[in-house]
């Protein structure tokens, strides 16, 4: 439900308003005994109690608001609730889940006595409801021997949360922070969660949220870069999100200023005192004075809204950082491209100007034979082998479908999804969780820690459902594919398509609030040539379709199942892998933005035989009438003459340039030794092969590419094509170094791919060429934050950084 303004937003327009600091260490300092912690109600508790701190608040509730006292004394806006364990799966250590509701009042009301003895006309104090990550993880397996193991649901944590949740808010909370978050997917939960209970109270608090970067791979635990966090937990709307815990001020800077990049709400950052060392007294080694230095570096260089500390800090330290900053202006919420902010284990984002998306369309039981034998017989290694040889050959976003009449599909959604969380390869990309049936999509939505895609949701049922499916969708953060299919059916024309798609935004964009760069429109890509008069300007409709909806519904995308267009000429895939391939040409100008593809039926526009192409075209858009019939007279000898039957070397016999720059347009590797060393016996130097030849042939994939007649798994293949045309020059080259003596380096490089981008084709190629001419590269691959290539760059006295991105 929308929330009104809180008060607590014209202060964070004002100034940079501190949060408190670590309770445990300050805990630590009175020495309690185990008797403290039982006081006179659990004196008989047949479990030890001590270390839970959380039941202070009902024991020793003084200790804890005199800790909160001493924060506001030391300039504390906001004050966090002693409730980060107070969740009935934690609580469960101490045989005490049954207090979870009880606990949370409890920590309220502590903090919100000692918030109003501070608090006055002009210097309001908060209390922010604190709701820890639990002591478990939804997204890794407790066990090594079973990776599709969870030890914790999703509908479990919604259930703990919630009445945490309904505690804080009764004990007086003026916002809830969800923090030090590990596992993105318990984090989803939590927001599932407190927006449940906003809901069914009818009114809501702001919600902060605070994530754990776990060490210096600069990722959660369970894997996510700083943006992928954001992106897969923005859907919250929160007041404020940002970093905590793990690391110290001057580890934690560089992800903090990728938050301040990427989010488009307030940001916060409470670091530990420096790194953990169980020699000093707290367990950490920083001083007020240190760790103040670094947090005003930060407040100057634009990047907080919310300050604080976490373990290892105490009152000293909030009040060195509240002095340091008390003067510097808040960070200004930055302007946010209207882009469809999608993840895995890294970003993944698609705004009007990004290149086709292609996604991986395999791992579907309705669409691939191999994938459903494999499922049906449970061989679940074998199909995450499909799915990671999709993104390896350039899928940029894989479509799991578990539709099947012998399989129970929400049982095969949830472990495929599993499985696929433990292999990094392959959950790095986001997932489009496809079905008919919205149990089983729902089932998919609730084991993705990254935002994924819903494919589907229509109006074919109806508005009621139909603004309870959205709904849904966006409470779990995903986008949506909204297919063109209303009461009366499946849009099978162009007014038709346009139609629905115009009331399926309204519906989406102004009555559940839904972003509409989350908003994804299949118009249905039907069978072209199908001898059906009715059916020729499907093709053509489907574009002209695709072109009317991004002039008309500002920031929606398009994609569709690129393979429904050929299936009139199943098992000729000679003749369907030029009808995809001139379908995406067209359609990818007209404004489509993404497509269920498969890589391997995927061609070169200028490649295709130009009577075939010629034909194609006539047919996709629909030039005449008898095109479909000369299209299905002319397959039968393209079948027969196709590639499966006979291997076409006609392109053997041109010149070398000719035979390397085909071998990489169509990412052949089985002459390319050959080739290429046809290429250095007539070279001066092997190096001049790189540099002329096969660099030539490259710069043809690049204005292919470049042009939309290639797509990213045949840039993929090229590169494949390049690199062992390379890897046989390197001892030619080397050897010619040392026969001209000339083996001294002109320089060293730092070669980078920037943070928020995976690509790194173009970078590995001039990587190539620079070592090839004698400059020593330091390649540290891709999403490498800014900080991380200035250290390398003086750690090895680099004369150049050369950055993609």
């Amino acid at each position: 439900m929308p929330r009104q303004p809180h008060p607590i937003e014209q202060l964070l327009q004002q100034r940079i308003l501190i949060l408190d600091g670590a309770m445990g260490t300050m805990i630590q300092r009175y020495k309690l005994g185990e008797a403290d912690y039982r006081g006179t109600r659990f004196a008989d508790w047949p479990r030890d109690l001590k270390g839970n701190n959380d039941l202070l608040v009902i024991t020793k509730p003084e200790v804890i608001k005199a800790i909160h006292c001493e924060y506001l004394t030391a300039g504390a806006d906001i004050i966090e609730t002693n409730t980060f364990g107070a969740n009935a799966t934690t609580l469960n250590a101490y045989g005490m889940a049954e207090f979870n509701y009880e606990l949370n009042v409890a920590g309220a009301r502590v903090a919100r006595e000692a918030c109003d003895q501070f608090a006055t006309a002009d210097r309001p104090r908060f209390v922010a409801g604190v709701l820890g990550p639990t002591d478990k993880t939804a997204t890794i397996s407790p066990d090594v021997n079973d990776p599709a193991a969870r030890n914790i649901s999703f509908d479990k944590l919604v259930a703990d949360y919630a009445e945490a949740t309904r505690g804080l808010m009764d004990g007086g909370a003026d916002l809830i922070l969800i923090e030090t978050i590990f596992d993105t997917l318990n984090a989803k939960a939590a927001i599932f969660a407190v927006k449940l209970v906003f809901e069914e109270r009818g009114t809501s608090l702001p919600i902060m949220i605070s994530g754990t970067i776990t060490d210096a791979s600069g990722r959660t635990l369970t894997g996510q870069v700083t943006e992928a966090f954001y992106n897969s937990l923005a859907h919250a709307n929160p007041i404020s999100i940002g970093l905590n815990c793990a690391l110290g001020a001057a580890e934690l800077r560089q992800y903090v200023e990728e938050m301040s990049r990427v989010a488009n709400c307030y940001v916060s950052a409470h670091p530990n005192a420096g790194l953990p060392n169980p020699l000093a007294e707290t367990g950490y080694d920083d001083t007020p004075e240190n760790m103040s230095g670094h947090i005003k570096e930060w407040a100057q260089s634009g990047l907080l809204n919310i300050v604080g500390g976490c373990c290892g800090t105490s009152p000293a330290f909030i009040k060195a950082i509240a002095n340091v900053v008390k003067d510097v202006p808040p960070r200004k919420i930055r302007d946010i491209a209207h882009e469809c902010r999608l993840s895995g284990l890294e970003p993944f984002n698609i705004g009007d100007d990004s290149l086709f998306v292609n996604v991986g369309e395999r791992c579907n039981v309705t669409g691939s034979a191999r994938f459903k034998r494999l499922i049906l017989e449970a061989q679940y290694d074998e199909a995450l082998e499909v799915a990671k040889q999709q993104v390896e050959t350039g899928a940029q976003v894989i479509d799991i479908n578990m539709d099947e009449a012998m399989l129970d599909g929400e049982a095969a959604m949830v472990k495929f999804l599993n499985l696929i969380a433990s292999e990094p390869d392959i959950s790095k990309v986001p997932l489009m969780i496809d079905s008919s049936k919205w149990s089983i999509i729902e089932a998919g939505l609730k084991c993705v820690q990254g935002k994924s895609i819903v494919n589907s949701i229509s109006l074919k049922e109806g508005e009621e459902k139909f603004l309870q499916q959205a709904r849904l969708v966006r409470q779990y953060g995903a986008a949506a594919v909204v297919m063109a299919f209303d009461e009366q059916g499946q849009a099978d024309t162009y007014q038709r398509k346009t139609d629905i798609c115009q009331r399926c935004y309204d519906i989406l964009v102004n009555q559940v609030g839904f972003p509409p760069e989350d908003i994804i429109f299949d118009p249905n890509i039907f069978a072209i040539a199908t001898g059906i008069e009715e059916h020729n300007n499907y093709a053509v409709d489907f574009i002209n379709a695709t072109a009317w909806i991004r002039k008309n519904l500002p920031y929606a995308k398009v994609s569709g199942g690129v393979s429904n267009v050929s299936f009139s000429f199943r098992g000729n895939e000679p003749v369907r892998e030029a009808i995809h391939t001139v379908f995406l040409y067209h359609a990818i100008k007209a404004g489509m933005n993404m497509g269920i593809v498969n890589a391997g039926q995927l061609g070169v526009y200028e490649e295709i035989p130009k009577d075939l192409r010629d034909a194609v075209e006539d047919v996709v858009l629909n030039r005449h009438p008898d095109a479909g019939e000369k299209l299905v007279k002319m397959a039968e000898s393209v079948k027969s003459g196709g590639k499966e039957q006979v291997e076409d070397l006609e392109w053997r016999k041109g010149t070398v340039q000719e035979r390397l720059t085909h071998a990489l347009v169509r990412g052949i590797t089985t002459y390319i030794v050959e080739d290429t060393e046809e290429a250095r016996l007539q070279a001066k130097f092997p190096v001049e092969v790189i540099e002329g030849p096969l660099m030539t042939g490259m710069n043809v994939v690049g204005d292919l590419f470049g042009a939309g007649k290639m797509f990213l798994p045949q840039v993929v293949k090229s590169a494949r094509v390049m690199k062992q045309a390379v890897a046989h020059l390197i001892p030619y080259i080397e050897a010619e170094k040392l026969r001209s003596g000339d083996t001294s380096t002109k320089g060293k490089i730092v070669m980078a791919t920037v943070k928020g981008d995976v690509h790194d084709i173009g970078k590995n190629i001039v990587t190539v060429v620079l070592q090839c001419n004698n400059f020593e590269v330091v390649n540290m691959g891709v999403m490498v934050p800014c900080q991380q290539i200035l250290d390398t760059a003086r750690e090895h006295k680099a004369d150049i950084i050369g950055l993609s991105g």
